[in-house]
């Protein structure tokens, strides 16, 4: 029998490719539109016809060959409004998940690692964040900081920090009694270094997920605040602003619809990376993959 005579399940035993998690269909779009993104805003200032600011057309035209996506209610061209809003939208969406990471990671890890009334301590805190739901709590703090896409980020990393320490917290809780964590304590390890040696790579992956899935609900949660008047102020081009401005000329569908659907692409396209990554790194659901 030769190698193109095989049985499909041997040939993705012997070919890594074959088995891959990155084969399956929405890994690859949700990576595509990731990467266009990231190119799109990189590029903006070659990509975009117009300056996000430049009023230079009719108000409210309807999209046309000379502005794809129409003009909105200033005679700005939306096109060149969404692409310089890729720049603000996921900048800060990475910025504001990892920062939301590592604050909840020391403190999940400090919290699972130490015990006692540490962790009762710690844990009470994301409690009281948990006791809230995320988009109020959210809404509340940038009020009460002042409607800025400064103190917006502020408020997304305020609420979602604790999901990363409860994530961390239990990982660190399964694996700090193992054998190779309890034969590096008793070699003299400091607790840092325990942490961050020997059980930093367990719970790397983990979190790594998270983030990913994360960057999406970022991105949401800072649009809403900008729809709301609690991000990002006029005339800065800002995708959930922009749904804002279409909200108010509902009449005109395309002055909203276009920002908007950059939102749900970009959410989408984090969603099945990050389902792919829990996949890939998730032995059970890997080993259905791979077949």
């Amino acid at each position: 029998m030769t190698a193109s005579d095989s049985p499909p399940a041997a040939r993705s035993r012997r070919d890594p490719a074959a088995r891959s998690p990155w084969r399956q269909p929405l890994a690859l779009v949700g990576a595509a539109f990731i990467v266009l993104w990231v190119l799109v805003a990189l590029l903006a200032p070659l990509l975009a016809p117009q300056g996000p600011l430049d009023q230079l057309s009719p108000k409210l035209l309807e999209p046309s060959a000379e502005h794809l996506f129409g003009t909105d209610e200033l005679g700005r061209d939306v096109l060149s409004r969404v692409i310089y809003g890729s720049q603000v939208s996921l900048p800060l969406a990475f910025l504001l998940v990892a920062f939301a990471a590592v604050i909840g990671s020391v403190v999940g890890g400090i919290a699972g690692f130490f015990g006692g009334w540490v962790d009762g301590a710690l844990m009470r805190l994301a409690d009281l964040v948990f006791a809230f739901p995320g988009i109020i709590l959210a809404m509340a703090v940038a009020a009460a900081l002042g409607p800025q896409l400064r103190n917006a980020v502020l408020a997304v990393v305020v609420v979602s920090w604790p999901s990363y320490a409860r994530l961390v917290r239990g990982l660190v809780l399964s694996a700090r009694n193992s054998e190779y964590v309890v034969a590096s304590r008793l070699l003299g390890s400091s607790a840092v270094r325990t942490m961050l040696v020997d059980l930093r790579p367990n719970i790397a992956g983990p979190v790594l997920v998270m983030a990913a899935l994360d960057v999406g609900n970022a991105v949401l949660l800072l649009s809403g605040l900008s729809f709301l008047g609690l991000g990002a102020q006029p005339p800065a081009a800002e995708w959930g602003a922009m749904v804002a401005a279409g909200a108010a000329n509902f009449d005109r569908w395309w002055v909203g619809l276009f920002p908007g659907l950059c939102i749900l692409t970009v959410v989408l396209a984090f969603n099945f990376v990050g389902d792919t990554l829990r996949d890939a790194l998730d032995p059970r659901t890997a080993r259905a993959i791979r077949g």
